[in-house]
């Protein structure tokens, strides 16, 4: 069973601050905080430590890169047997940024972003839908991303 980490105030003010802008240095976050930069230092690598923060990631404007199309796809499997061999294909399409194993009405939930409708189009018939443990597909696509937020620690 995974334990769950207890944070204090400290640990949560450091975290949500770094939440929001990862390069904050440490003596910044010493003075708003009221602590020494070691103190905020030891504190993030006790979270490093405990698996709460394991890396940091730059975030792209995938607008400004051409990727005009976001959408959702649910993918029913032939057999749940076939989840492994499936997601290892999935893996194998850049298009695919995020994948889910799910209850409900799919095994599989993906992200999927695309250039435009025809690229989208063609990811489907000629990729996805090739996928042989693929019985069937259902796309959302995405309109719009109005809240997008990491949780609170």
């Amino acid at each position: 069973m995974n334990e769950i980490a207890k944070l204090d105030d400290l640990d949560r003010q450091i975290l949500h601050t770094l939440m929001g802008d990862a390069k904050v240095p440490y003596a910044e976050m010493g003075k708003r905080f009221s602590v020494s930069p070691a103190t905020v230092h030891v504190r993030v690598e006790k979270m490093k430590a405990a698996g709460i923060i394991t890396g940091t990631e730059v975030l792209v404007n995938t607008k400004a890169l051409g990727y005009d199309v976001c959408c959702f796809i649910g993918i029913n499997l032939y057999a749940a047997r076939d989840y492994h061999s499936a997601i290892e294909k999935l893996q194998q399409l850049d298009e695919v940024v995020e994948a889910y194993y799910t209850t409900g009405a799919y095994n599989i939930f993906v992200k999927l972003m695309c250039r435009s409708i025809e690229e989208l189009q063609y990811v489907l018939i000629d990729k996805l839908q090739a996928i042989d443990e693929v019985q069937s597909t259902e796309t959302l696509i995405s309109l719009q991303n109005p809240i997008k937020r990491n949780v609170a620690p």
